[in-house]
Parts: structure tokens; sequence; C-alpha cells
């Protein structure tokens, strides 16, 4: 089994937002895309969020109108083997160096997880910080997440910029 390596951070001195998944998925490895996968909700959420219809817009486009946002992305794993796309799968995982890219971002306040695994493995990356960051789990966007309805994924989702 080979190892799955996220992609590099979508992030500037202006980001004020990072988003955290666990690890791209098989569609999203195969694009070299963030959230490839058409049934995954991210760029929808995050579209109504900011108000811009980026499902519409090319990938370097939507990466841009986050910037422009202040939010950035990234992964809490930097690689792992996995069969196939869920988190469930992930096994010999080796976690990112959050704390190095929030060095970086003088303008972050706000880390939001997207979804569970995200989230724990990001809680423990970030442990030194205590609570200099709001942190905010959100429900995952993955088509895998379909007991959390697109309208109460929203609503949790908008609390990125509450």
């Amino acid at each position: 089994m080979t190892f799955k390596r996220c992609f590099a951070p979508v992030v500037d001195a202006h980001t004020r937002v990072l988003i955290l998944g666990s690890l791209p998925g098989e569609v999203s490895l195969a694009h070299q895309q963030y959230y490839a996968h058409k049934q995954n909700r991210f760029w929808h959420l995050v579209g109504e969020v900011i108000g811009a219809d980026l499902p519409a817009m090319a990938y370097d486009a939507r990466l841009q109108t986050l910037l422009e946002h202040r939010i950035g992305l990234w992964d809490v794993v930097a690689e792992a083997q996995r069969i196939g796309s869920l988190d469930s799968r992930i096994r010999n995982h080796a976690s990112n160096d959050l704390i190095a890219l929030i060095g970086t971002l003088p303008n972050l306040n706000t880390i939001a997880f997207n979804g569970g695994t995200a989230e724990r493995i990001g809680l423990k990356a970030l442990s030194e910080c205590g609570e200099q960051y709001r942190l905010l789990r959100l429900p995952s966007s993955s088509p895998a997440h379909a007991s959390v309805s697109y309208a109460q994924k929203l609503e949790a989702w908008r609390q990125i910029f509450d």
C-alpha cells in the first residue's frame, strides 16, 4: 500500500480563517485539487457562506476567491496509507506541522475542522496553542457524512464568519 500525500497549503499573510480537512480523497488526488469529488459539498458550503458561486468557477479562481475572503485551506494529515477515500481507513499517518504554518499567518483568528477526523488529529497537533484561536468543528462536507442534511451543514458552516 502506497502513501498518499496532502497538497500544499492555500494561505497568505491575510488569512484569517484556516479550514483544515483530513487528507484528500481519491478523486481529489487524481485531479490534484482540494475537494474535487462532485458530491463533496465543500465548494457549495463555503460559496454560500461568502456569497460566491464557487462551484461555477475554475479551480484556480476558487482558490483565489478563498484567499480574497481571507480563507485558507490545508489538511491535518501530511501523508498516510489509505485504501479508498474514507477517513476511517487512514493508517500510519504523519501529521502536518500546523504550528509552523499558523506561525506564518499573523491575521489568523479561526481554525475550522472539516469533520471529526480533522478535528481529532488537528487538536492534538495544536494542543500547545492554548486558546489563542477560535476552534470550530464543522460537519464534514464529504458525501460519506450523509447523516446531517445540507441545511444543517450550512447552518454550522456559517459560524466561520460569526
